[in-house]
């Protein structure tokens, strides 16, 4: 039907990109009549069950092709589509002459993390410029917000050096603040990095600053949308994904809570897609955002401090310790310490299993054996977590024969103030210790009095509400 518009790409790309690219240089607006991309996932497969595939399309015989499809997508619609052989072939020459490759999901050197981790709802189309080698390298992914005070573009820029130490890959999305920040500070430190854009992939690609990097082979830029197309939020949060499905492991440097790209990306990959381990910032200021992320299973990063100690990090899958607060795993510092402030309750370790009664055995040594007195059962083995909190109780009692600030305890007890502060919360929750406020937060141990007074059925505290 057409004839081969580049020796560079395949038949299937090709045809893919008729049908689901805009093709836009030069234009304002897109075809309406562009395959979303569910409309796209729908046509592969049913072209897969017709031993088809999508260059098909551009032959001879596709006629036939497109009438077995009209249950799926209208026949005018994709004669429409892929009548733009003129459209296609400028948009080839342009995306040549930069520099600009595309793969198409149908091309045997697609991105494979993301054919393994996204499978059918990996884009149809993927266009990059540098080394597309390094795509497969997974990596520390970095995400943060766009608007961060300078100390947070310190810490982020300090996570991309180290990262470059440990000669592994960078990725992030190339949005202004958080992202920017971590890739320029694995570029600085001759590090390699992966820059996932929402869009722009092309003026990006033609930046004199990214230039020498891309041909260097420390950055490969990708997008799965049109290089010329500008930003769109939609984009912004779709591209997400493509960050954490490229990556080991992830580190959120700061969010906003229940809002924004950056933490639908952190909440999607926590509770639905699961490619990664996500770590939380667990230094300086406190978030309500990354504070959530940890209630939703989030660890805090524990901040390595060499290039060894950030391999050592990647390569321990922190979901083998699941609600269990290393000594090494820091929690976030609060800003503030109220009185009325609620205290942070440790992530609660899964109950252990419950096995169903085991129907009674007929064999008469059997039963015999089981009419036998026996010895009294071992203890059951005590979860990590709970043996670890009440190591840490005992510690923590030990040194409060007088009130304590918390800065006091973490010089007692040479610990972490994220960690101490989750252990003390917990404390006083359950009315091991109580805090008050003399001179600013202090804990303590509860007189002999306040203990009677609080297990009391009756006892009420100074709200008026049942303790």
């Amino acid at each position: 039907m057409h004839p081969d518009f580049s020796p560079n790409f395949s038949p299937n790309t090709q045809a893919i990109l008729l049908l689901t690219a805009p093709l836009i240089a030069g234009r304002s607006e897109p075809s309406p009549d562009l395959l979303t991309p569910g409309e796209y996932k729908r046509l592969a497969r049913h072209l897969h069950q017709l031993s088809r595939e999508p260059g098909d399309l551009l032959s001879v015989d596709a006629e036939a092709i497109l009438r077995d499809s009209q249950p799926l997508v209208d026949v005018a619609r994709l004669k429409r589509l892929l009548t733009r052989g003129f459209a296609l072939s400028q948009a080839i020459e342009r995306w040549q002459t930069r520099g600009i490759w595309v793969v198409s999901r149908a091309d045997p050197d697609y991105p494979q993390r993301l054919r393994q981790r996204l499978k059918d709802d990996r884009p149809a189309v993927f266009y990059g410029c540098g080394d597309r080698a390094i795509l497969d390298r997974g990596g520390l992914a970095v995400v943060g917000s766009r608007d961060v005070d300078d100390a947070l573009v310190e810490y982020t820029e300090s996570i991309g050096r180290l990262t470059a130490k440990a000669r592994k890959t960078l990725v992030s999305g190339g949005a202004r603040g958080i992202d920017q920040a971590a890739m320029r500070g694995a570029l600085e430190a001759g590090g390699t990095v992966s820059g996932v854009l929402a869009d722009g992939l092309e003026k990006s690609a033609m930046n004199r600053d990214h230039r020498k990097l891309l041909m260097d082979g420390q950055l490969v830029l990708v997008s799965p949308y049109d290089p010329g197309a500008g930003f769109n939020v939609g984009n912004a949060m779709q591209r997400n994904k493509l960050i954490y499905a490229l990556a080991d492991a992830a580190l959120v440097v700061n969010s906003d809570f229940e809002k924004g790209g950056t933490w639908a990306g952190a909440v999607e990959q926590l509770g639905k897609l699961k490619f990664v381990p996500v770590f939380v910032r667990s230094t300086g200021s406190a978030s309500t955002a990354l504070t959530a992320l940890l209630n939703k299973g989030a660890f805090p990063w524990p901040n390595p401090e060499d290039a060894e100690g950030l391999v050592e990090a990647l390569a321990v899958a922190p979901s083998t310790t699941q609600g269990l607060a290393l000594p090494s795993q820091l929690t976030l510092a609060a800003d503030h310490d109220p009185l009325t402030e609620a205290p942070v309750s440790p992530v609660v370790p899964p109950a252990p299993l419950v096995l169903s009664k085991a129907p009674m055995p007929e064999s008469p040594e059997v039963e015999m054996a089981l009419a036998t007195p026996a010895a009294s059962p071992l203890p059951a083995e005590k979860d990590p977590a709970d043996v670890l909190y009440d190591a840490a109780k005992d510690a923590i009692l030990s040194v409060l024969e007088a009130p304590k600030t918390i800065s006091e305890l973490v010089d007692a007890l040479r610990i972490t103030e994220g960690q101490l502060r989750l252990w003390l919360g917990s404390l006083v929750e359950e009315g091991t210790i109580r805090k008050t406020r003399k001179k600013g937060v202090l804990y303590e141990l509860p007189t002999a009095d306040l203990i009677d007074f609080c297990s009391s059925p009756d006892a009420t505290n100074r709200s008026g509400t049942k303790t």
